[in-house]
């Protein structure tokens, strides 16, 4: 692979985490409309029997959120690239809520497909693979 190949990849790696610090920033803020900025036009969102694919629907599924106190935290960054404009990914995430007056924590990782569109990185689908989700006072070994 050439230098300029090698520099193209990791700025493009560069890209795609900061993709995923943009999408827990909005999260946090409840900004629904900046979420769903950074998927693709056909973009998807799936966890277990829910989700939402393409931005319409996307946009009714995190107005959902907006307001609550989710708090993500994203690390442990792999990403591979299919060619210069398609990439997979796997973070691991962890996940503070206040639901009805309960601290929650919840953990797993997202499986991610990322496309470049429009000269940026977005997410074409994000997958959502939960280990836990349990009151804090329980503990994550529940």
């Amino acid at each position: 692979m050439s230098i300029e190949a090698r520099i193209a990849e990791l700025e493009a790696k560069d890209e795609i985490r900061e993709l995923t610090a943009r999408y827990c920033h909005a999260v946090v803020d409840g900004d629904a409309n900046t979420i769903v900025t950074l998927f693709c036009q056909d973009g998807a969102f799936r966890m277990r029997k829910t989700g939402a694919e393409g931005r319409e629907a996307l946009a009714e599924f995190y107005k959902g959120l907006a307001g609550q106190t989710h708090k993500p935290f994203i690390q442990n960054h792999v990403i591979e690239f299919q060619s210069t404009t398609q990439a997979t990914g796997r973070c691991s995430v962890e996940i503070r809520i206040v639901q009805d007056g309960v601290a929650y924590t919840a953990a797993g990782h997202y499986f991610d497909s990322y496309r470049l569109e429009d000269g940026k990185w977005r997410f074409a689908e994000r997958r959502y693979n939960s280990y836990h989700y349990v009151p804090l006072a329980e503990g994550w070994t529940k």
